[in-house]
């Protein structure tokens, strides 16, 4: 199911999904590196490839919008999580990954959405895919931005640890950078 989800982003949206195999690897090594059991990482890794599937039901004119979107392009944009949610469902084979989906714009702060939950009140795997789905979406050229540079991409994580991201995850994640552990041979450098 999974498999079939994330060849149907792929056919849609090329960059959406090249951006979730790149989560994908990203969160896995960090959820290691956190010593997550096999079952929890296994978990996460198949949130992180679909945490942006729900964008199949965003125009593509917007996915692929040169420039700032509009109020209600925004909108739209900000219907992909429980978009996403709806398409993974509460039964099934990769039912397990409905938090990582729904929830991986929330914010520490609660100004995130869809929902608006807070804190620990996130699930702590969308929590930490959300610094890392951060990092790459910065670190990433986009139809409307070019790429950040790293180093300024982890500074911003820094700065937003305690409002958008979790503290103790954003820092894992800075820790982990400064540690290698995302560097390895096959990791395109950008």
């Amino acid at each position: 199911m999974s498999a079939s989800l994330a060849s149907a982003l792929m056919a849609r949206d090329p960059g959406t999904a090249a951006h979730s195999s790149r989560v994908t690897f990203l969160v896995s090594r960090l959820a290691a590196w956190l010593g997550w059991s096999e079952a929890e990482q296994s978990t996460i890794r198949v949130g992180a490839r679909l945490h942006d599937i729900g964008k199949v039901s965003v125009s593509q004119e917007i996915l692929s919008k040169r420039g700032p979107l509009d109020q209600d392009e925004l909108a739209e944009i900000r219907t992909h999580p429980a978009a996403g949610a709806q398409l993974v469902g509460i039964d099934g084979p990769v039912s397990d990954a409905l938090p990582y989906v729904l929830y991986h714009h929330e914010r520490w702060d609660g100004r995130g959405y869809p929902t608006g939950t807070a804190g620990e009140a996130v699930p702590i795997g969308a929590r930490l895919l959300a610094v890392v789905d951060a990092f790459d979406a910065m670190t990433s050229t986009r139809p409307y931005r070019r790429a950040l540079p790293v180093e300024r991409a982890l500074a911003e994580i820094d700065r937003c640890a305690g409002s958008q991201f979790d503290p103790t995850l954003a820092r894992a994640f800075l820790d982990a950078w400064d540690a290698g552990v995302f560097q390895l041979p096959d990791v395109v450098a950008r």
